[in-house]
């Protein structure tokens, strides 16, 4: 089998699998659609395995040719092509086992819904082919269909439920605000055409980018301004401040493509799409220093918004949101392979997070309010240690995936001098503490403490959703252990969550598996270099954590969580009435929602009016269009009245009229 075979047959068995389960569910039935569908992106997953081995042992090169040309336009062509390298080979194996893994979870999360089952399997199939083609793609054009196909199908996951009013909302919500992020990544492609030589391919603009040197646009430098218009695209893909809104509303979809859209899909095709225009970001410090300070304002501010969800499935949106922030610290300050590190074993880590409250979702019938759980690793004991393992690797626990990634990017901002490096080295430093706090808050309120669905009164008018399915436990119910196709993936998410970042940090940030993906100006921007000469591998870095604050904050938010929720569980209470002005604050989002809502959506809907009203209706319609016929009709009216039937009248016009006649014949004669 040829390399293109491969890569084709990778990219388009997710889609096959999609397209049986879509337009033949019905004559396949449940079972032959997540079958069809579990096959495909199996198939794509060991195929894609098989591709990073070969990278990892050098027996596979960079592969960039296209595929067919489906347009041209004077000198340009678009087409469809593949580029594969260590860094796409790495995010292949991400984004097609995390979706494996949440296909067989679906089995068990969607048993009981009577109509959609085939619906759901075609969109997560059809969502993990979008992602492939973004991932892959040669060319801006395919990267650009991929962009906008995933949040297509996003729309249509986070309103699966599209009876539920507030699905409804979230989706057009995640819809509305992905277009205007989608309409400056349309802008930063069209100068891109138009002043890097004319081609879409990126081996053609990243020879050309010389030809933008000094060139300015709207008085500012091109590079910089093409650079943050990309970004700008990024920003609403991979949720950060402030186009972040939609992410925490996307928990109205079902469970598992809460996983594929926060784990490893789509809020990282930003990131990615970044950490591929290194050497066009590479050429502006300017674009860069933005590109940190926004990462940095992310993490903080949206792991304060953490600290207070009470909704189960919330707490690890806003954990999501956070650590993006932290990623996207890590590109703007040139570690584009630390960023993608955090990429991959966040993926994991966060996905089992995901599956994990999932399952907790279920063993509790559906009901997600944190307030009515507690004591749940009595009965859910393989739930238990894998959410508690999945936290220890989100909080940056030593030896766990997610303290090597994480670590390295507080490390990677230590060494900066981009302008606002200090504030995103406070900004993360502070965000340790935060995402140990809200971590835990969530596991000791969930695994620990009272059962509080034995305190609840149920009012079923209130529990009941729109199916007329009662959610939550009954004072005498007892939760239970998820079937094996709900843990099966969350024990197999556990293992990359402890391992991976071990394995692979010193490859993917010191070695040379990034090296044909990444290019780095280490003159102007030497972080990597520097982090270079204090590796000392992966136990040095544990032995180097014991001297650095990073994990003395982590113990002090688990520790400040365990003491306000296990040990004195009524101080929240008066935390919350002592400081109810800031609690108000983080409650409304910082009012961006309401923001946002008033301003834009509210004054688009005036305009809109304005427009109708005085534009459309008053000038066009009354002025212009029955304005005319009442014009003539008005005149008409006027000169009817001269039609008196008398001859005398008809008579005395006759005469006047020859006289004016004569007048101005003698009035041209004369002068």
């Amino acid at each position: 089998m040829n390399d293109m075979t491969l890569y084709l047959i990778i990219a388009l068995t997710p889609l096959a699998g999609s397209l049986l389960a879509g337009l033949f569910g019905k004559q396949i039935g449940r079972r032959g659609a997540h079958c069809a569908t579990i096959a495909g992106v199996a198939v794509s997953a060991l195929l894609s395995l098989q591709v990073l081995w070969g990278f990892v042992s050098g027996s596979r090169t960079k592969f960039d040719e296209n595929v067919y040309t489906w347009l041209s336009m004077g000198n340009v062509d678009f087409s469809v092509g593949f580029l594969v390298d260590g860094l796409t080979a790495m995010m292949m194996v991400v984004v097609t086992s995390v979706s494996l893994m949440v296909h067989i979870y679906t089995i068990g999360y969607m048993k009981d819904e009577e109509v959609g089952y085939q619906r759901f399997f075609s969109y997560i199939s059809l969502f993990t082919f979008s992602m492939l083609m973004l991932i892959m793609s040669n060319n801006f054009i395919q990267l650009f269909f991929g962009w906008e196909a995933v949040g297509l199908v996003s729309y249509l996951l986070i309103g699966f439920y599209f009876k539920r009013e507030s699905a409804i909302f979230a989706n057009l919500k995640a819809f509305l605000v992905n277009r205007v992020g989608d309409f400056g990544f349309l802008l930063g492609i069209g100068l891109v055409l138009a002043y890097f030589g004319g081609s879409l391919r990126y081996q053609d603009v990243f020879a050309n980018l010389h030809m933008a040197e000094g060139m300015s646009f709207l008085g500012t430098d091109l590079i910089t301004v093409t650079c943050l218009l990309l970004f700008v695209g990024a920003m609403g893909k991979s949720a950060q401040f402030p186009l972040h809104v939609w992410l925490p509303d996307s928990m109205e979809g079902p469970t598992p493509i809460s996983a594929l859209i926060h784990a490893a899909t789509m809020v990282t095709a930003g990131l990615f799409m970044v950490s591929r225009m290194s050497p066009m970001y590479e050429m502006s410090t300017t674009a860069l220093s933005v590109i940190m300070v926004i990462g940095a304002i992310t993490a903080l501010f949206m792991g304060f918004l953490g600290t207070i969800q009470n909704d189960i499935k919330r707490v690890i949106a806003y954990s999501t949101l956070s650590q993006l922030g932290y990623m996207t610290v890590a590109l703007g300050v040139s570690a584009y392979s630390i960023a993608m590190f955090h990429v991959m074993t966040h993926a994991f880590f966060k996905a089992l997070l995901f599956l994990a409250a999932g399952s907790v979702i279920i063993g509790m019938h559906h009901d997600q309010d944190m307030r009515n759980m507690g004591n749940l690793r009595k009965y859910m004991p393989i739930t238990w240690i894998t959410m508690l393992i999945g936290n220890l690797s989100l909080i940056g626990t030593p030896l766990f995936s997610g303290f090597y990634s994480k670590d390295s990017i507080i490390e990677a901002v230590k060494f900066s001098n981009l302008p606002g490096s200090s504030f995103a080295y406070f900004a993360v430093l502070a965000s340790v503490f935060v995402t140990a706090f809200y971590a835990f808050r969530q596991y000791f309120i969930v695994f620990h403490g009272p059962e509080r669905w034995r305190e609840v009164k149920h009012d079923h008018h209130h529990h009941d959703d729109e199916h007329g399915h009662h959610h939550g436990l009954s004072p005498k119910d007892n939760p239970h252990e998820s079937p094996w196709v709900v843990t099966f993936p969350l024990a197999f998410l556990a293992v990359p969550s402890v391992v991976i970042g071990a394995l692979t940090i010193e490859p993917l940030l010191f070695g040379d598996f990034l090296k044909d993906a990444v290019y780095v100006n280490h003159e102007l921007h030497p972080v990597m270099s520097q982090m270079a000469e204090h590796f000392h591998g992966v136990f040095g870095m544990v032995t180097h954590s014991l001297m650095s604050p990073v994990l003395y904050l982590a113990i002090a938010g688990v520790a400040a969580a365990w003491f306000l929720y296990v040990k004195s569980p009524h101080l929240p209470a008066k935390i919350h009435a002592a400081c109810k002005p800031v609690y108000n604050l983080l409650d409304n989002k910082y009012y961006l929602d309401v923001i946002y809502f008033n301003v834009f959506a509210k004054g688009s809907r005036a305009l809109g009016n304005f427009f109708w009203k005085v534009g459309d209706t008053a000038i066009i319609d009354n002025g212009i269009v029955n304005g005319a016929a009442k014009a003539v009709g008005n005149m008409a009216a006027q000169v009817r009245k001269m039609q008196t039937g008398f001859i005398y009248t008809y008579a005395a016009v006759m005469v006047t009229g020859v006289l004016v006649l004569v007048v101005a014949f003698f009035w041209h004669l004369w002068f």
